[in-house]
Parts: structure tokens; sequence; C-alpha cells
């Protein structure tokens, strides 16, 4: 937890303070066991997701047009891409994994999706390849596949409550 600047200063010159005040060192203790309890601050969500890419504008209008993702709003009136709630994954991976195919790529984007066979179907009509994992997993369904700066995406269905 961040302690404000000045009850920092206010409890190291306590503390400092304490060999020739006994009785200060006691304080300056309370004020920082006090400042330990507070309920820590956490994120709500992810904000954005930003990242280079050669061709900015193709690739923006490729996330809209086959997952529907809509960039930042440029003027007023524009809707900014608005997900549905729902279980998020955040996990670093060892550099050497293989989990993302090409080595080179530093992170892989995972979006849920309510129907991966249908997404499936959808992205394979319009020239993409996708490879669906044919397991089951506890956690749901998985395809694998790459926008068209190669870019690793995997396409995550959650299993419903009760197990569908």
């Amino acid at each position: 937890m961040k302690i404000p600047r000045r009850e920092m200063l206010g409890v190291m010159t306590a503390a400092a303070g304490s060999a020739l005040l006994p009785a200060s060192f006691a304080g300056a203790a309370e004020q920082a066991s006090a400042a330990n309890t507070a309920p820590r601050e956490t994120v709500t969500g992810i904000g954005g997701f930003f990242f280079r890419a050669r061709d900015p504008k193709a690739l923006s209008q490729w996330y809209q047009d086959h997952l529907g993702i809509t960039v930042i709003p440029r003027q007023a009136g524009d809707s900014p891409w608005t997900q549905q709630a729902g279980p998020t994954a955040f996990q670093p991976f060892p550099e050497t994994t293989s989990y993302f195919g090409d080595s080179t790529k530093q992170w892989m984007l995972n979006f849920r999706v309510a129907d991966l066979d249908r997404m499936t179907r959808q992205l394979e009509a319009a020239g993409i390849a996708v490879t669906v994992d044919p397991t089951t997993y506890p956690n749901g369904r998985f395809a694998h596949t790459h926008d068209p700066e190669g870019n690793p995406i995997e396409l995550w269905q959650p299993m419903k409550a009760g197990g569908d």
C-alpha cells in the first residue's frame, strides 16, 4: 500500500525521534498500522488494449468487420466498443512458451464468444483460418486464429452455468 508522502514523513520523523522520546514510537507504529489496514484499491477491468501495427487503419477495420470491435471514438456521438461482463483471464506466460505460436509475439488476445462454432464458421467464410481445439475443458472451449498482421487471437466459449 502506498502511504501519502506527508504521512510517511510523519512516521519517519516520529520513528527517528523515538530514540530520544520513546512514547513517540508507539504513536508512529499505531499510525502506520492503521494505514496498512485500509482497503486496497484495485483495478475494475481492462480499460483499453493498445498495440503497434504496420497498418493501424486496415487492422482496425479488420477487427471491426470480423470480430465486431470498434476502435476509440473519433468524434462526438461515436460509441466505443463495450464488452459484456464476464471473466477475464490475466496470466503472464514463460517467455519461452509456444502457446502463442510465433515466438516473436509478446502477447495474445483472448476474446470471449457466446458460440464458438458459429464464430468459427463466420471467420472461415471470410477466408480466415481458425483452428478449433477438439477438447472441451472444465472452463470451456477454445479456438485459435491470427489477425492480418500475424498477432495471435484465442477465442474462448466459457462453460455455461451447469457445465453446458
